[in-house]
């Protein structure tokens, strides 16, 4: 799993829910869309947990560049941005699921076993 997000203590808090649950392998880390693409395209994760909000490429810009290099990888997206246009663009870029942020600490595990358990030609 790659945690892209430009938010330090946002990424820890994330990988310390998702340590503790102990099912999910964190490979990577990234600050920007770009290195989430990078990183995306060198470690092939199943799933890519990605903030909209980024410097350099946002989430919105990275979804189709993430799923050109990876097809395979899951995209989950966590914003702060509530449900509305963002999560239509989102999901017609190519994002799996999206996550609004203020719900992502309750939802997080089971969206992302969800994701995980599809085959790939459900994403």
């Amino acid at each position: 799993m790659l945690l892209a997000d430009d938010t330090a203590e946002y990424r820890q808090l994330l990988r310390v829910i998702l340590e503790q649950d102990g099912r999910f392998e964190i490979v990577a880390e990234a600050v920007d869309g770009a290195e989430a693409v990078r990183s995306c395209t060198a470690e092939r994760p199943d799933v890519v947990v990605l903030d909209l909000a980024m410097p350099v490429l946002d989430g919105l810009q990275a979804i189709p560049l993430i799923r050109a290099a990876s097809p395979e990888t899951a995209i989950v997206v966590l914003s702060g941005f509530a449900r509305g246009r963002l999560d239509d663009q989102a999901l017609a870029t190519g994002a799996s699921r999206y996550v609004e942020k203020g719900e992502a600490f309750s939802l997080i595990v089971p969206t992302l076993l969800e994701v995980t358990a599809e085959p790939v030609g459900w994403l």
